[in-house]
């Protein structure tokens, strides 16, 4: 159904109005209206925001771990190691990070394709786990500085000294007394960590380095709509509004979790 395609908001094709007067049954209107493919555009955006929420929340978690790893054990080794793990974050913090998400999600996309033919993960595709692969690399150093500033602190507190005195682990003390009282810098930070991970995977989508198509994310949905811009604004719209509606709602929430574990800011 050719007349189908770029359907504007609130209406039918001409199909779907013949069939509503033949048979008196009212079919639900294409909210956004649809694309060049008369594909309900609701449903796309709908799809598209799931995606970009499940690699920003995906994308999180892996920098979670890798900072939290990294910044426990700069901060509580201390001296040299500490030393040379610190200037491997400011080497990697020094790095441009547009360009070098831009140039590694190429590499990878061109290295990984051969490599995950027949396997779990071509299902993925090579733009979605080369976005995972990037924010791997360059995304953990801001975790890695918070938790080892705070291990720094807690660590001199007496219960720490008193695990040592009666021969406790390193990793048991980590385990059990540092990283349990860096739990709800961890929240914040991870909290706030997904709003820029939603971000670079729609900017990187935009510039077509994101998702396979034809799944769809909000990057792809908005560079997609390129095209007919002028004829179709709404295309664009819809799936910039939705960007900007997780990204505000995410760091408000974000503010939110700072506010009700921070005990100073309480009133």
């Amino acid at each position: 159904d050719k007349t189908a395609a770029n359907l504007a908001p609130f209406t039918w094709s001409e199909n779907e109005l013949k069939y509503m007067e033949e048979t008196g049954e009212q079919l639900f209107p294409h909210i956004f209206g649809t694309d060049k493919m008369c594909r309900d555009y609701f449903a796309r955006v709908i799809y598209g925001t799931r995606v970009s929420l499940s690699v920003g929340l995906f994308a999180s978690i892996l920098v979670m771990i890798i900072g939290v790893l990294y910044g426990a054990i700069a901060g509580y080794a201390g001296g040299k190691v500490d030393l040379v793990m610190m200037r491997i974050c400011d080497i990697i913090y020094s790095l441009p990070d547009l360009l070098m998400v831009i140039l590694l999600s190429v590499v990878l996309r061109e290295t990984l394709g051969a490599a995950i033919t027949g396997t779990v993960f071509a299902k993925l595709g090579t733009n979605m786990l080369s976005l995972f692969i990037v924010f791997g690399l360059l995304y953990w150093v801001g975790m890695a500085r918070l938790v080892r500033g705070q291990i720094l602190t807690i660590k001199e507190n007496e219960y720490v000294l008193a695990a040592r005195t009666i021969g406790t682990k390193p990793s048991r003390i980590l385990k059990k007394h540092i990283l349990p009282n860096c739990l709800s810098v961890i929240i914040i930070s991870v909290a706030l960590q997904v709003p820029s991970a939603i971000f670079t995977e729609s900017y990187l989508s935009f510039l077509g380095l994101g998702v396979s198509q034809p799944m769809p994310s909000l990057g792809s949905l908005a560079n997609e709509a390129r095209g007919a811009l002028q004829a179709y604004p709404f295309q664009l719209v819809f799936p910039a509004l939705m960007i900007c509606l997780i990204v505000l709602s995410l760091n408000l929430l974000g503010d939110g979790l700072r506010d009700a574990f921070d005990p100073k800011l309480r009133r």
